[in-house]
């Protein structure tokens, strides 16, 4: 199977700061190119890590509010340092967690749960950037036509599983959730191929009405004597 790689789905025109870019010019940079976060790349061209309209409006956050309706947040002191920051360096959240253009979609979006972050910048074997991925572009591989996938099921799954004895196996697609019909030889080869199946870019969910061959053959040939 062939998945989509980060490469191919991220954006390549990024905007971006340096670590000495002021505050006031990164609220400009990111209202003029209506974006939520740039990286903040060293003299290398490297990404040192993210700076985003939640670590801006930290310094909003951490003034006193006159009218006594809210109270100052509690911040711990390396939340403070960043809210006193003046530069994308003092503000940005660090180290930037980056992405490699040959990782897939699962990959990506595991880093992602994981380091509970929004985007990854993708960067070259030399660290250099070379885009940035974002949640939206990895759900573009849901906006997958149901064509698509079942042909890919059809030919890569089904017909290279063929001699397994999975010839007897069909699969229909609909909103990306595949539903696999059929009978195989070996009952073991039905959670390969759901799992299979799962793994095909765009599949939402996978279930399946499949029987081994042999109980399948059983049952038709079975009956109550005339």
């Amino acid at each position: 199977m062939e998945h989509r790689t980060i490469g191919e789905l991220m954006t390549r025109q990024v905007v971006s700061v340096q670590l000495d870019t002021p505050f006031k010019d990164i609220a400009h940079i990111l209202a003029d190119h209506a974006v939520s976060a740039v990286p903040v790349l060293d003299g290398l061209g490297r990404p040192a890590g993210i700076v985003s309209e939640a670590d801006l409006l930290r310094k909003a956050a951490d003034r006193s509010d006159l009218s006594g309706r809210t109270p100052l947040p509690h911040l711990e002191a390396w939340e403070q340092a960043r809210a006193e920051g003046r530069t994308a360096g003092e503000l940005m959240s660090a180290p930037a967690v980056c992405a490699h253009p040959e990782w897939t979609v699962v990959e990506a979006a595991r880093l992602m749960e994981v380091q509970n972050v929004k985007r990854l910048p993708v960067v070259d074997e030399a660290e250099t950037l070379l885009g940035i991925v974002s949640r939206s572009d990895l759900l573009r591989v849901f906006l997958r036509r149901d064509e698509a996938i079942q042909e890919e099921i059809s030919r890569e799954i089904v017909g290279r599983t063929v001699r397994l004895g999975a010839a007897g196996v069909t699969a229909d697609v609909v909103q990306g959730q595949v539903a696999l019909h059929g009978s195989v030889e070996e009952p073991l080869l039905i959670p390969l191929l759901v799992r299979m199946c799962a793994g095909v870019d765009g599949v939402v969910s996978v279930s399946e009405d499949l029987k081994p061959a042999m109980a399948a053959g059983s049952a038709e040939g079975s009956g109550a004597p005339s």
